[in-house]
């Protein structure tokens, strides 16, 4: 007659404690606690009871052990569930030591496939393409607003009803970041179709599920008459001498924040006349040429002595390794009065496309190719870099003759739509 086992009580397990030999205390059906021998750390001082819970069973003939975790992570009465568990595969035919392998193999590939593991994978495999800042102005928004809720869900088991819920939650907040982040959990399911991870897209079926974002301009004055009052305040500001200089090219050079803070001076030729930007620094990923004026020639050679030793012609005041904070020309702009409604770094760009040509009346695919824009000819070819650079020299010259007159108190000429 088998020996009758006295089931375990949650004192005895709680008090078990650890003596010169691993201990067994058994609670009957196969499961027992294994309680390991005493331990001390290097200073002799006792370290705290292992104790492991444990099954014995037998399949096809031979003796096996099943693992149910440690105490008190796994109580008794969580062990005996895991046992009665056990059993019922048993008496099915199942081995539990196989079928428990078996959920660990199905969940560490739910793991390999979840959202954010395919959301990384496809982002590390897109930003080769986009510019730095954009890269990583995503990626944080995956990780803010995305991956908190669905980021370790199977990516086979995302529905459609969830990411409307979920855009819309974001949208709440800011509707332009949700139809940003929406587009990137497009591109990650279609990714993932591409990539046999998921079957379809349920992210296809979310058109219309956002309000249109209405398009905003960035701010500035495109009336020369309050172009003036700008340059002359832009000219008397007092505090970094850097900041001063990025302020004062930024209407003379027009092009984007990022493009004029990450500016190196080995991209710059002042004999030549001319600043040539990489295309990975560029925003549509071509190289762009950027003639430079006379005054702004004076302007980068006054900067020269105070950073020309290093990488960055406008360097992060707390690290040369560093460029100018993105920041660093708005808040110079508000140190000088200006709000946010009347200029921005970027609004620049408007002013000169607007004055250039409304009043200077320069060829608009001109303006638009120096600005960086898709520009194509009549036969559909994209213009190169150095196209129409005759014209754009002379451009930027008048421009920067435009602005110091506009400065010093010239005749403002109106603009053509006010004409009449």
């Amino acid at each position: 007659m088998p020996k009758q086992i006295v089931p375990l009580s949650d004192v005895q397990v709680k008090n078990a404690k650890p003596q010169e030999k691993d201990m067994t205390l058994f609670d009957g059906g196969g499961l027992y606690l294994l309680v390991g021998k005493q331990k001390h750390d290097p200073a002799g001082k006792p370290l705290p009871a292992s104790k492991l819970w444990r099954m014995k069973y037998r399949y096809s003939g031979k003796e096996r052990l099943l693992s149910f975790g440690a105490y008190p992570a796994v109580t008794l009465s969580d062990a005996r569930q895991r046992r009665e568990e056990a059993k019922k595969l048993l008496a099915n035919g199942i081995d539990p030591s196989e079928a428990k392998k078996a959920h660990k193999a199905a969940m560490a590939e739910n793991n390999a496939n979840n959202f954010e593991k395919i959301a990384r994978d496809w982002h590390a495999q897109k930003q080769a393409d986009w510019t730095e800042n954009h890269a990583k102005r995503l990626l944080r928004g995956l990780e803010v607003d995305v991956f908190p809720f669905i980021g370790s869900k199977p990516i086979n088991e995302i529905r459609t009803p969830e990411l409307a819920e979920l855009l819309e939650r974001i949208a709440s907040r800011t509707l332009e970041t949700a139809h940003r982040l929406k587009i990137a959990i497009d591109m990650t399911f279609k990714y993932a179709v591409v990539r046999g991870k998921c079957e379809q897209n349920p992210a296809a079926s979310l058109r219309g599920v956002l309000p249109t974002v209405k398009n905003k301009h960035m701010a500035a004055p495109t009336d020369p008459k309050e172009v003036a009052p700008l340059l002359r305040a832009i000219d008397g500001f007092t505090g970094s001498f850097i900041v001063k200089c990025a302020m004062q090219l930024a209407p003379l050079l027009f092009v984007r924040p990022g493009e004029l803070r990450q500016a190196e001076w080995s991209e710059i030729d002042l004999e030549a006349a001319e600043w040539n930007i990489s295309a990975e620094k560029m925003k549509m990923r071509v190289a762009h040429l950027v003639p430079l004026s006379r005054q702004a020639i004076e302007i980068l050679k006054s900067l020269q002595p105070l950073t020309g030793h290093g990488k960055y012609v406008f360097p992060c005041h707390r690290s040369p390794l560093r460029c100018m904070s993105e920041n660093a020309v708005n808040a110079g702009l508000r140190r000088l009065g200006f709000d946010k409604q009347e200029i921005t770094g970027h609004g620049f760009r408007a002013m000169a496309r607007t004055i250039l040509d409304e009043v200077l009346q320069f060829r608009p695919d001109i303006v638009e190719h120096q600005l960086a824009h898709k520009v194509k000819d009549p036969l559909g070819r994209a213009y190169n870099r150095t196209s129409h650079l005759a014209e754009r020299r002379k451009m930027m010259q008048v421009w920067s003759d435009y602005l110091d007159g506009l400065k010093n108190g010239a005749k403002v000429i109106p603009l053509k739509r006010a004409e009449g």
